[in-house]
């Protein structure tokens, strides 16, 4: 059987922005929206396309949070992203594994770093913040807090107990039967390998962060999840090799983060880590959701928080 993974980051040596925060006023809060949370449309599928098209904000302040894997063609993303800019007041995204394939019957054949810029790029158009752009500060209720989407990849060092090498690891995954199909699609050029793209990423995001004001909180967005215990449910743990770095453990601790904000996993729940909350927002396959209680699709509260806490199933993406 075959797996996916998720996440890709760019050629940080070529970055514009600074990361800068915009202009702000940390006495005033502005709007009474909320922030909200997706992840994992998966809109190749005709009732994932059908739930993104009924998506529509409570107010006409509400931000939308979009933790990764839209799709996997880039039409099909620019679509969602064009749909979703238009109803939200703000739209902040961040790449999946699914965004940075190059699926072999794409027009767009672009690869790895070159796909991810191809990416950012239609953001900007749209006006969608991504992990490129200075971090926007959230005013409404429940802020000021700075919402960092971060684009960091894995590393291959969630290994099950006992695996000392990611050579080791990928040997007991394969026979297990397990798989990532990022092998297969999701391209690293320039660099030589994922870990070496998540090695880039992870320092120049660090060093963003540290520059955020030390009054302000965060709201960490990212595909993967930052700490290892979310994939503890999975139903075969060596898929959790692909689901993120143990580098990134203490980030919600050190940058004060009110929220973390993830997917991939498809196993939508609330998670308190270290007494942070920890919130997966997937919707995932069809086959997934539908055997769900709650409304498919349903953007999940971040900000002001709720005590609301999504159902604790296991799964693994496929």
């Amino acid at each position: 059987m075959a797996y996916e993974i998720r996440n890709l980051p760019p050629d940080v040596t070529t970055r514009p922005s600074s990361g800068a925060l915009p202009d702000h006023d940390l006495g005033q809060r502005r709007g009474g929206g909320k922030l909200v949370a997706v992840s994992d449309l998966h809109v190749r599928y005709r009732e994932n396309r059908d739930i993104v098209e009924g998506l529509r904000p409570e107010s006409d302040d509400d931000w939308l949070l979009i933790a990764g894997d839209v799709g996997e063609f880039i039409a099909d993303i620019r679509w969602a992203l064009t749909l979703l800019s238009d109803r939200f007041a703000k739209v902040v995204w961040v790449p999946g594994n699914h965004e940075l394939w190059t699926p072999a019957n794409d027009p767009v054949q672009l690869r790895g770093v070159a796909r991810y810029d191809h990416l950012v790029e239609i953001c900007r158009e749209l006006g969608v913040v991504t992990p490129e752009d200075p971090y926007p500060v959230w005013e409404g209720e429940g802020g000021p807090v700075a919402i960092a989407p971060l684009f960091l990849l894995y590393d291959y060092t969630f290994r099950m107990p006992g695996l000392h090498s990611k050579e080791a690891a990928l040997a007991v995954a394969d026979e297990a039967g397990v798989m990532c199909t990022d092998e297969f699609f999701l391209h690293p050029d320039p660099y030589p390998t994922r870990e070496a793209w998540c090695q880039a990423r992870l320092a120049a995001t660090e060093a963003r962060l540290a520059a955020v004001p030390q009054e302000l909180p965060t709201v960490l967005v990212n595909h993967f999840p930052l700490v290892r215990e979310p994939t503890r449910p999975l139903w075969h743990p060596e898929f959790a090799l692909w689901c993120g770095t143990e580098a990134s453990a203490d980030w919600p601790r050190r940058f004060r983060a009110a929220a973390v904000v993830y997917g991939h996993l498809h196993i939508p729940r609330l998670l308190i880590c270290d007494g942070v909350p920890h919130q997966e927002v997937s919707l995932g396959y069809p086959r997934e959701w539908r055997g769900r209680s709650a409304a498919p699709g349903r953007p999940v509260q971040i900000l002001p928080a709720t005590t609301e806490v999504a159902s604790d199933t296991t799964g693994t993406p496929a």
